[in-house]
């Protein structure tokens, strides 16, 4: 159900179009003036919101500048009686859906709103697709950590040296080698992920090299490996630390090589590829351990990029926190949320065991569950343990 506010000087006018908007199933909620319809329009997330021009306090006109300022995704109906051609151009130039005069003809203004509401939702899917297929998201910080990483990239990026990622659990390592790719001469190319953590041990040579028919009982049909699909881009393998010592010896090959043999075939394949790796393991100590190739690891780390934990990065945690709350609100379709200074603080003091990924989760949970704007009496309910 959605949410318009009215906003008029003439009751009567109000009175009439609340009987006929709540006939047809929406909530509404009125003012009586421009700025008192401000202060409404600050305070709730609207859907659409109908407007008289000549109004005390603050006029229609100046209403919409400032309501567009808030959340201009949110569409504007003019409404007037004292109205002309110029005073609807110039409405609809400040940013108005559109101009009705008074009195309005109720199907015009019934289709109005429906129109207006199918433009509104097009335009929040629209920002939420271009986000999904968006190729690279922005590595947010300031601290000498990140912009020592930025500072690596831009010098990495355009050539084609091998690079291991390390860090915990969602620091984003993944981020980093989408940054890498993004900034490389391979940057037309395709980006291939591959978590080797999640893959079966039996299946990763088939996932990195692909398999010929028949080339075991479920080969029903030939496959092209991750190898062969990251031609001429880059191969990123995540978690590479879990990767069995058979598939192990076969990437060492393709890297020394350039070329690679699908299960089950005695042809070789040269594939041009930038391999970037990743792991949350410590390869040196898996070496001694006899899990991790030592041949390997010098060859995957010609460049190594440590990514810091978010606990080792306090300091941009309000830059991150402020570029969630961007996302997620917009992908709510509500005006972004404000965050008390305290707020931000406690969020700095605590202890992040999931890093980034863990504080995306905590703000969408803010989103959700807290008022108008997120306190820290909020932070210490949903967040702090108790």
């Amino acid at each position: 159900m959605a949410d318009i506010l009215i906003i008029d000087d003439e009751k009567a006018i109000r009175k009439t179009l609340t009987e006929i908007l709540s006939f047809e199933g929406y909530k509404i909620e009125e003012a009586a003036d421009g700025e008192e319809g401000l202060k409404k329009f600050k305070e709730k997330n609207f859907d659409l919101v109908l407007c008289d021009i000549k109004m005390p306090k603050l006029d229609g006109i100046e209403f919409l500048q400032k309501a567009g300022e808030i959340n201009a995704d949110v569409p504007v109906i003019m409404i007037s009686g004292h109205g002309n051609i110029e005073t609807a151009v110039e409405a609809v130039k400040k940013g108005a859906y559109d101009y009705i005069s008074k009195p309005p003809d109720l199907n015009r203004l019934l289709i109005t709103i429906r129109n207006a509401m199918d433009k509104s939702s097009l335009v929040t899917e629209t920002k939420v697709l271009k986000r999904k297929v968006s190729r690279v998201q922005e590595m947010i910080g300031e601290s000498a950590p990140i912009k020592k990483i930025k500072e690596t990239i831009e010098k990495v990026a355009p050539t084609d040296a091998r690079i291991l990622i390390t860090g915990e659990n969602g620091v984003g390592k993944e981020l980093v080698a989408r940054w890498i790719h993004e900034k490389s001469n391979r940057a037309s190319g395709p980006i291939i992920e591959v978590n080797c953590a999640a893959i079966p041990t039996e299946l990763i040579e088939s996932e990195l090299f692909g398999h010929e028919k028949g080339s075991f009982t479920s080969a029903i049909k030939q496959r092209i490996g991750k190898f062969e699909s990251a031609n001429g881009g880059t191969l990123f393998l995540d978690e590479i630390g879990d990767m069995s010592a058979n598939a192990q010896a076969k990437v060492l090959r393709a890297l020394q090589e350039g070329k690679i043999t699908r299960v089950g075939a005695d042809k070789d394949i040269s594939v041009d590829v930038r391999v970037i790796a990743a792991t949350n393991k410590d390869l040196l100590k898996e070496v001694e351990a006899k899990n991790f190739r030592l041949d390997l690891y010098h060859r995957l780390s010609v460049i190594l990029i440590h990514v810091p934990s978010l606990n080792d990065r306090r300091d941009d945690i309000p830059l991150l926190v402020d570029k969630f709350l961007q996302d997620i609100c917009s992908e709510y379709g509500i005006a972004k949320k404000p965050i008390a200074e305290e707020a931000i603080k406690l969020l700095q003091e605590y202890n992040w065991t999931g890093n980034i990924r863990e504080l995306r989760n905590v703000v969408e949970r803010l989103v959700i569950l807290s008022g108008k704007t997120i306190t820290a009496e909020d932070i210490r309910s949903y967040v702090m343990p108790k």
